[in-house]
């Protein structure tokens, strides 16, 4: 009797199965754990809170690092995620040579909605297996952001992270990567009943 076995991808092979055009930028896969992950269509909230910080976030970060929107970010040996947001430190070649790796990370940013038990249950180990030492996901199920900082791993193996902290949308928060930047949560977070 034999027994079905998923195909598991790495790296090379994910990023040639792009280059003969197997996979397209409208495809919205990406590579998590050696899985082709299709992802969901994004409702109006999620687009919302997506402009927002689309708009806030450069004015805030400047030119002290480099802002990168569902882009790759390479989880080696054999994941590839596209956060919705990473904040990467600048590189001469704004990584033409390859894409950001954990090293280059400095903050991954999700936005969830009905992708939140996702972000959560697979994404935050990832992220946190490969080191990457800051995890916001901008919860708009509960409407409030959650901060997860200092990665580690369990006697089982298994990742997270050790410390998790709750912004609401009328709260200011710091960034880990530059203590002296903030953001108003207020002006990320969709305003159900303000339509201005």
């Amino acid at each position: 009797m034999s027994i079905a076995q998923t195909k598991r991808f790495t790296l090379d092979e994910y990023h040639r199965l792009i280059e003969l055009g197997f996979l397209h930028e409208d495809d919205h896969i990406q590579l998590i754990k050696g899985e082709l992950i299709q992802m969901v269509s994004k409702g109006t909230a999620h687009e919302t809170c997506l402009r927002k910080l689309l708009k806030e976030l450069p004015k805030v970060i400047g030119d002290r690092a480099t802002l990168q929107s569902q882009a790759p970010i390479t989880l080696p040996p054999n994941s590839e995620p596209e956060p919705d947001f990473a904040i990467v430190q600048n590189r001469l070649d704004d990584y033409f040579s390859a894409h950001p790796s954990p090293a280059d990370v400095l903050l991954v940013m999700e936005v969830a909605d009905s992708s939140l038990s996702y972000d959560q249950d697979v994404k935050l180990p990832l992220y946190a297996q490969a080191g990457i030492s800051d995890y916001w996901i901008f919860n708009l199920f509960d409407n409030y952001l959650e901060c997860y900082s200092d990665p580690y791993q369990d006697s089982q193996g298994k990742y997270g992270y050790s410390t998790k902290r709750i912004f609401l949308p009328n709260q200011v928060v710091y960034f880990p990567c530059f203590p002296d930047l903030s953001i108003d949560l207020n002006k990320i977070f969709p305003q159900k009943t303000n339509f201005q």
